[in-house]
């Protein structure tokens, strides 16, 4: 008897779960809009007719283009693999790049300058920089992946979520928690339990609305700010700004200094966040990703948008909140709109902040929770030492945005002053420069040293000596011996290692629930030719239209 394709029920667009996620991750998106939008305007000065009518239109395409992409892709992997229950990736603008690119790009330029243009150039020519560098690290990407632990890539990723992505929402909860607060107890009761309103009601929506009616019973919105930006509502039209990015790539030698370390810190979050996913059940291709996130970078720097797009921290909150493959069309579609008809000045005066932030801490939950659940708990430890070196960033950020408020800077209080207050700033400096892939060294490394598997631990030891040496991790700047001691310090712990390895202990003998995880976050690699087969169902193939190579799901 010839073995017939099982058949699964039509693949829909729409799902009940797709609204929820679709107004949590919507929700994510337009914050992150509506704070790149006040950076332009208040921080670098840019005139608001160049943001509404250039840049937000820029970042919408670059938007709508990248989510349909990622909703296709998620129902391709879904027919694939003859599921239902594929979520597609988030994708939005880079939370870090966006405060990276102002205050660290483009506002020293305009400082120096007083001309907002030439910022702008500076900042496109950035962008268009990492994005050069996100597509070249889709073709190496897949092979660290590979050989990273597990512990290392969500660890490092986990403490992006904690710190850049909860901290400062959390802050700006605290400030007004009446606010707030109601709105975070309904995103946890409606996303973390399967507790649901009556009717179906979205709880995203529900909480969104609740924490507006709150706020403006409360005092905390004007009648006359709204009127006042509905005036500036206008229909805006993208083109594209060659001109400008031509201009400032005409002096792109400054820029490579943070272009580089940062373009390899998006390919590397990139990696981390496809590694969430497949911990999640989905296994797209990272090569797909990464090529994709570097073409958005380098279209919406074309088009006169500085703010590199990126797959989203998240992916594991919004598919346990229901979402599947149209959350993400739907999200793209409606913030380009809101994008092309300049609503963003107006948005901001009808929802409170507070209302909205809760979501941010939500995910920040979800990512840091997912570290430890989906790796083995002998790798604990790993996953708190990938954190580390995001934590230092943040908080060597925190020490210089404090200081440059009272009128000064680290260097002119000066390292004595400083550590004799309790603050160990050079250290923490050090620490956090290049996080991410600083958290994914530090991170492998422990995990091969738990496991007594030291020939790997030296390898991974030994590459961070060459990146701290070159600057991509623990330097300020890309420069020759950038940072010679730690490199030396690395290449100590090799050493050790390599002396470890000579004595050949046996490796560390896994428990039992490691070869279930093991066999359900299995990432796929560029050159893997089958997936296992999943229990009475046949082996996965690669799928020649796309290059997807998944493992099945699992029956039952």
């Amino acid at each position: 008897m010839v073995p017939t394709k099982p058949t699964v029920a039509p693949l829909p667009f729409w799902v009940r779960g797709d609204t929820n996620a679709f107004f949590g991750f919507g929700i994510n998106v337009l914050v992150n809009v509506l704070t790149l939008t006040g950076l332009c305007v208040a921080v670098v000065n840019l005139p608001e007719g160049e943001v509404f009518g250039t840049i937000l239109p820029a970042l919408g395409i670059a938007l709508v283009a990248g989510n349909v992409y990622y909703t296709l892709l998620a129902r391709r992997l879904a027919r694939w693999e003859q599921r239902t229950d594929v979520t597609a990736l988030p994708y939005g603008p880079s939370v870090p790049h966006m405060f990276i690119v102002v205050f660290v790009i483009m506002l020293p330029i305009y400082l120096r300058t007083k001309d907002p243009v030439r910022a702008w150039e500076a900042g496109l020519a950035w962008a268009f920089i990492i994005g050069v560098i996100v597509l070249i690290g889709a073709f190496v990407g897949p092979y660290i992946r590979r050989y990273a632990p597990r512990a290392a890539l969500l660890g490092t990723l986990a403490g992006i979520s904690v710190t850049f992505i909860s901290m400062n929402p959390a802050g700006q909860m605290w400030r007004t928690a009446w606010v707030a607060l109601p709105v975070f107890a309904l995103l946890l009761i409606g996303l973390l339990t399967d507790v649901k309103l009556p009717f179906q009601f979205p709880i995203g929506l529900a909480a969104l609305l609740v924490g507006t009616a709150i706020g403006w019973a409360g005092g905390a919105m004007s009648v006359p700010d709204v009127t006042a930006a509905a005036r500036d509502v206008a229909v805006a039209v993208p083109s594209f700004r060659l001109d400008l990015l031509l201009t400032g790539l005409g002096d792109m030698a400054p820029l490579l200094a943070t272009a580089i370390p940062l373009g390899v810190y998006n390919f590397t979050e990139g990696m981390s966040n496809v590694e969430s996913a497949a911990t999640a059940g989905d296994n797209y291709h990272l090569r797909s990703v990464l090529l994709a996130d570097g073409a958005g970078a380098v279209i919406g720097a074309a088009l006169g948008s500085p703010f590199p797009p990126a797959v989203y921290v998240g992916h594991p909150g919004w598919k346990a909140a229901g979402g599947r493959t149209g959350y993400s069309m739907a999200t793209g579609i409606v913030i380009a709109v809101l994008c092309f008809l300049g609503m963003f000045g107006l948005l901001a005066t009808i929802f409170p902040t507070a209302a909205i932030v809760p979501i941010l801490l939500y995910i920040g939950l979800l990512i840091g929770a997912q570290a430890f659940q989906a790796t083995p708990r002998a790798h604990a430890a790993a996953v708190v030492a990938a954190l580390i070196p995001n934590i230092a960033a943040w908080a060597t950020s925190q020490i210089d945005n404090t200081l440059a408020a009272a009128g000064t800077t680290a260097a002119a209080v000066g390292d004595e002053a400083l550590n004799g207050a309790g603050v160990v700033y050079d250290g923490l400096l050090v620490l956090g420069q290049g996080a991410i892939l600083a958290g994914l060294v530090l991170g492998a490394v422990v995990v091969f040293i738990i496991d007594k598997r030291f020939v790997r631990a030296a390898i991974f030891a030994g590459s961070g000596a060459v990146l701290s040496f070159v600057g991509l991790i623990h330097g300020e700047r890309i420069e020759w011996n950038a940072n010679g001691p730690v490199a030396l310090g690395y290449l100590f712990v090799a050493a050790i290692c390599a002396v470890f390895a000579l004595g050949r202990p046996a490796p560390r003998v896994p428990e039992p629930e490691e070869a279930e995880l093991d066999r359900r976050h299995e990432p796929s690699t560029p050159d893997t030719p089958t997936g296992p087969a999943a229990p009475g169902g046949p082996a996965a193939t690669a799928d020649p239209a796309d290059g997807i190579r998944p493992t099945p799901a699992v029956s039952g």
